[in-house]
């Protein structure tokens, strides 16, 4: 049996729910109701602990706000004792349009807070990624307001359907590994 730390990146309250930014918080809530889990408020994170086909999840959902993100992942990584390989971080990205989402083993910060912070925290860049495209239709400078922006109606849809799917990549990637989950889901294209 396998143990997998997955952290979907926020920011906590009201006034950010809904929004860009929040859409790794969307898809552990996701996961959660799909598998009957219940989040809890414990130490730098709301957490739940899942199981599925033999493998535990712990699931969180910083309450450290972005920018410190890799306080709360550190954390609860070192206390679950998992292996780096075994964590996944569900973000949103700029740099991918809204139809698409990526898989990645490792990689670059690409100027995301988040896992800027994570990548401190951890003192490397080689831990497994989902990055959910969220676009970057905004004027020049208008960024803040974009990624912490509530998605427009004809953007939900597509969002929704994106959560879902990954639901299905987390269970993948803790049964089948990341490699095959990545050429499984990598291609994927969400139509607006």
């Amino acid at each position: 049996m396998g143990k997998f730390l997955i952290a979907g990146l926020g920011n906590i309250g009201a006034d950010y729910a809904g929004t860009r930014h929040n859409i790794g918080f969307d898809v552990l809530d996701a996961l959660a109701a799909s598998l009957a889990g219940r989040f809890s408020v414990e130490r730098l994170a709301e957490k739940t602990e899942l199981k599925w086909h033999g493998q535990i999840l712990v699931c969180i959902k910083p309450t450290t706000y972005m920018n410190e993100s890799g306080r709360a992942v550190k954390y609860w990584m070192d206390r679950e004792k998992i292996a780096l390989e075994n964590i996944l971080v569900v973000l949103d990205d700029l740099a991918l349009p809204l139809s698409k989402l990526r898989l990645r083993p490792g990689g670059s910060d690409a100027g995301h807070n988040g896992l800027r912070s994570i990548q401190e925290h951890l003192g490397t860049d080689a831990w497994p990624r989902l990055r959910l495209g969220i676009g970057s239709n905004f004027p020049k400078g208008r960024q803040i307001d974009f990624v912490l922006g509530k998605w427009t109606a004809n953007e939900l849809p597509v969002v929704q359907n994106k959560v879902q799917r990954s639901v299905e990549i987390i269970e993948s990637f803790a049964t089948i590994g990341i490699e095959r989950t990545m050429n499984q889901y990598n291609k994927l294209e969400f139509e607006l």
